[in-house]
């Protein structure tokens, strides 16, 4: 027995060891963690139970008969976050590059469907070199089970990607269909087809930073959610980023423990300007609603003039949309209509309640937004909101104007309770150009255009720039004073938490792509 014991002991210590000690020196090197390493990091301690360590691969063609290592390229099993139970895959770069193998592929799906089968949240750490070429077509189907795991899973567990090395190819397909993706500055990089190629097809010069590093899809594309500086952060981002999130779509967010006081916060009477044309920064009115430093924006470099993330309110996850006055005025253009829609879906998906700050003159006029699709995309943050059946309220902190005040969580599309500050304005547009259509005559007529123009914008922003035509109508269901917004909304999604909403019975609706 003793012989028997001895051997799989053996077995063990040479799985751990992956591609061997001067791979994982090198992998070191470069300033990266080994596989087993990053879970460690990422679990609590003493968490991680392994699944198919001794898994190796099949292929006998090209000398792969005489190379097998035990794990072929992947390390998969489950642990905790904080005691929560999550399943984790890391590819191991000191094993055949972390190429993904037939089986290599096959452990990673067989995670998957654990993970779904017992509603718990997937984590992939991803850095490999892409399909094992010796496979041929046995590790494009193994990309493709994976691929239709995430769609299969999609909405039912939460799924987050982490690059931590190279992803290209068919491979960035996987985390492009996760809920989050984290990107290691320096360090990883996604694209379809590498610089080389490009070079040859269009004869740009680029570099694989330029093409698909961490800044690139931070800033440029919009594929990332969030950048780190190095291993041990993008790690930390992930244990945060769990833990605003419920375990499946049949659960609720965690809820923390709280002390309720009176819950006045009086810096926010002093945040919006007394020009409606100053900008001011969203952040502060966030922050200063959300319990204390507990706010985590999430595309923070990409439409910045739109912000979504996580925050918790008296202890209860909530997921955050909220124009920002101080890039591009807080309009709605196509980037930002796509970062919010995509964001509202995720909440929606996982019982994630929805807070809505608006500040929104309207959408972005010009040919660059009209040939891009603006109608489109601008209807996809309609369409998720509109969709939406968690508990959603909103905050009117000023400008509500034209369709954009109807897109960002009105109360004609579904919000539950709609508070606007004494300072918002709710109108078809800003009372200059409202002024310059309706009394265009009176003004072109006058002996002092440029004075009648003045009048006649006062007494339509009289009329119309404030909030209360809107709250007579019902559309406004209060209007607070700014340092009472925190309390409202703590009692407003107090008691919205048991709220039941169902859409009409169908197979899904068709969002506009």
């Amino acid at each position: 027995m003793k012989d028997k014991q001895n051997i799989l002991r053996e077995k063990l210590i040479a799985s751990r060891l992956g591609g061997g000690q001067k791979r994982i020196d090198r992998q070191h090197e470069g300033g990266k963690l080994t596989a087993r390493e990053r879970i460690h990091v990422l679990l609590d301690p003493n968490s991680f139970e392994e699944i198919g360590a001794l898994v190796t691969h099949r292929t006998k063609d090209f000398g792969m008969g005489n190379q097998l290592i035990y794990g072929d390229g992947v390390v998969t099993g489950y642990g905790t976050i904080e005691g929560r139970p999550v399943y984790v895959f890391a590819q191991d770069f000191t094993v055949f590059g972390g190429s993904l193998s037939e089986t290599h592929a096959e452990k990673i799906c067989k995670i998957m469907d654990l993970a779904a089968k017992v509603g718990a949240p997937l984590i992939g750490l991803n850095d490999s070199g892409g399909a094992r070429i010796q496979e041929g077509v046995r590790s494009l189907g193994g990309y493709a089970d994976i691929f239709y795991r995430n769609v299969k899973f999609s909405g039912v567990i939460p799924q987050i990607s982490a690059i931590m090395g190279p992803c290209a190819g068919g491979a960035v397909y996987s985390p492009a269909m996760t809920d989050f993706t984290i990107m290691v500055e320096g360090s990883s990089y996604m694209f379809v087809t590498g610089p080389n190629v490009v070079k040859t097809v269009t004869n740009e010069e680029v570099t694989f930073e330029e093409l698909g590093g961490a800044h690139t899809h931070a800033s440029k594309s919009g594929v990332t959610h969030l950048t780190a500086g190095d291993d041990l952060e993008c790690l930390a981002q992930i244990r945060q980023l769990v833990s605003f999130i419920p375990q499946n779509c049949e659960e609720k967010t965690p809820q923390l423990p709280f002390d309720l006081q009176e819950e006045f916060r009086d810096q926010l009477e002093n945040i919006i300007p007394d020009s409606a044309h100053q900008p001011y920064d969203m952040k502060e009115v966030i922050q200063g609603v959300l319990d204390k430093e507990t706010f985590m924006e999430l595309h923070e470099e990409y439409a910045e003039n739109i912000i979504v993330g996580f925050g918790r309110l008296a202890g209860k996850s909530v997921g955050i949309v909220a124009n920002q006055p101080m890039s591009l005025a807080g309009v709605l253009d196509v980037n930002s209509a796509k970062k919010g829609a995509r964001f509202v879906r995720f909440c929606d998906c996982f019982n994630v309640s929805l807070l809505v700050f608006v500040d929104v003159p309207g959408f972005l006029p010009g040919t660059d937004q009209e040939w891009n699709g603006i109608i489109v995309h601008g209807a996809k943050l309609l369409y998720a909101f509109s969709e939406a059946t968690v508990p959603r309220v909103t905050v009117i902190t000023r400008k509500a104007y034209g369709g954009a005040y109807d897109v960002m969580n009105s109360k004609h599309i579904g919000a539950d309770f709609n508070f606007a500050w004494p300072s918002a304005e709710i109108a078809v547009m800003g009372a200059k150009g409202a002024s310059e259509i309706i009394f265009k005559k009176e003004i072109k007529e006058a002996d002092d255009p440029e004075a009648k123009l003045a009048q006649k914008e006062a007494e339509y922003a009289e009329k119309f720039a404030n909030p209360y035509s809107a709250a007579e109508r019902g559309f406004i269901d209060e209007v607070i004073f700014p340092r009472e917004t925190r309390r409202k909304l703590i009692r407003a999604f107090s008691v919205l938490e048991n709220k039941v909403d169902r859409l009409p019975r169908k197979k899904h609706g068709n969002i506009p792509l």
